[in-house]
């Protein structure tokens, strides 16, 4: 078995993987570890345990030792020039998130044609791969909340509210809301022309994270929404030999 780790801006996710599928999953608030310590505990001992941790030094910290006295092999990933049949083609591979690393190796073992792996959390990151399974690169944009707080903190008139969308606002809290999505949505958009444009075809567009639902019901092309692609990633570089 592998525990998948995800530590997120906000969240952290798990899934113990038995080898076919999730057994069981589960999620902590980033600064809780006590919850997810609870919650680990409960488990059996996995073989193997993977972890991406975007979350800053002091939640790595933490989840060290929180995992330390466990005998399973544990993983900390980040991102490579080469794995799991995914060639990076970033200036320095290393600089890569881990959970977009981990997100794009999952993504590559669903599909072989041309894909956008879009991941809408605290930030919105669309990442391009192409069929012959090279990490062409990526953006990084606000995400749908960040873009609400910035608007409201930085604005007298604005406020955090949220609205409806609509394709004429015509109250702010639906014009605010309206213009997060839309920019979330061309964001991705533009990404996808840049891929039909250098060749590599119609890409499959994957869209995970908290607001991947609030988006893909607004993308004009069709979209999967996948809830488990940065674990799904995880458990398949747990799987490849170190």
């Amino acid at each position: 078995m592998i525990l998948a780790i995800d530590a997120g801006n906000t969240r952290v996710k798990w899934g113990l993987h038995d080898g076919k599928a999730f057994a069981q999953e589960g999620w902590s608030a980033v600064d809780d570890p006590q919850a997810l310590k609870q919650q680990l505990m409960r488990l059996p001992e996995p073989e193997r345990i993977v972890v991406a941790n975007v979350a800053g030094a002091a939640v790595g910290e933490a989840l060290r030792a929180l995992l330390g006295g466990r005998e399973a092999e544990i993983r900390w990933v980040a991102g490579r020039r080469s794995q799991c049949g995914v060639t990076s083609l970033y200036e320095d591979p290393s600089q890569l998130g881990p959970d977009r690393w981990a997100a794009i190796i999952g993504a590559r073992q669903r599909c072989s044609d041309a894909i956008l792996v879009a991941n809408a959390g605290t930030a919105l990151t669309v990442d391009a791969l192409s069929p012959a399974g090279e990490f062409l690169g990526g953006i990084i944009v606000p995400g749908f909340e960040l873009m609400h707080e910035a608007l409201a903190s930085n604005t007298a008139r604005l406020s955090a509210q949220k609205g409806r969308f609509l394709d004429f606002p015509r109250a702010t809290p639906d014009a605010i809301t309206t213009g997060a999505i839309q920019a979330m949505c061309g964001a991705i958009d533009r990404m996808r022309m840049h891929m039909t444009a250098a060749g590599h075809g119609e890409p499959l567009l994957l869209v995970g994270g908290g607001t991947a639902p609030l988006i893909a019901q607004h993308l004009a092309r069709p979209v999967q929404v996948v809830e488990k692609l940065v674990l799904e990633g995880l458990v398949r570089i747990g799987q490849d030999p170190a």
